[in-house]
């Protein structure tokens, strides 16, 4: 594969993503699935599609963790500038229930079929920063998935990371930087209160 090819976001995607997630559907195994499934029926070389699929799964209870753990592993390979996205042999062999999958799949494809009347290749960005920008923000929103331990709060950090990964799947330059600009304003967000928690904590502190 050439260098120009790797460089990217999804070389050789030309299928609409809710297509190829219909296709997981349908040929999911009845009970378990593992990494090594899921990457041998996505393109390899496709952060995008992988992400967004870890993104789904990640909206759904009771696996959120789960998918919000996985996220970080091809983000921070997109920081460091990987080319295509792997998992450790123990992680990608481990059995994760299908069940979940096919509910939230389903659920996302109808989302998805009307979202990619909106989402085309436009806005070429710079292939190398773009993925590094993209991995730093969706580590930051998969720690955030992760850490708050509020009931369903785990739902608006991973919709944010399943459109920033159809964008970037998409080639869509427009949606990537509106999916980033959102992203990080949920960054800053809860940035601002931790600091006004500490400051507060600290207030209450000095007042005894």
């Amino acid at each position: 594969m050439s260098e120009l090819a790797q460089d990217q976001p999804d070389a050789g995607s030309s299928m609409p993503a809710s297509i190829i997630l219909q296709k997981l559907h349908d040929e999911a195994p009845a009970g378990h699935f593992t990494l090594d499934w899921l990457m041998s029926n996505l393109q390899k070389q496709s952060f995008g599609l992988i992400m967004l699929v870890l993104a789904i799964v990640a909206v759904a209870p009771g696996v959120s963790v789960v998918g919000g753990l996985l996220l970080l592993i091809p983000a921070f390979q997109m920081i460091v500038g990987r080319s295509a996205p792997t998992f450790p042999r123990w992680i990608a062999a481990r059995e994760l229930p299908t069940r979940r999958l096919r509910t939230v799949v389903q659920r996302a494809i109808t989302t998805l079929g009307y979202l990619e009347k909106m989402v085309y290749p436009r806005w070429p960005t710079p292939p190398g920063t773009t993925r590094r920008v993209i991995g730093f923000t969706v580590m930051l929103l998969s720690a955030r998935l992760i850490l708050t331990p509020i009931p369903l709060s785990n739902i608006l950090p991973a919709l944010v990371i399943a459109l920033i990964s159809l964008a970037y799947a998409e080639e869509d330059g427009l949606v990537l930087a509106i999916g980033l600009l959102i992203g990080l304003a949920i960054i800053a967000v809860d940035v601002a209160v931790i600091w006004e928690m500490v400051q507060g904590a600290k207030r209450i502190k000095l007042s005894i």
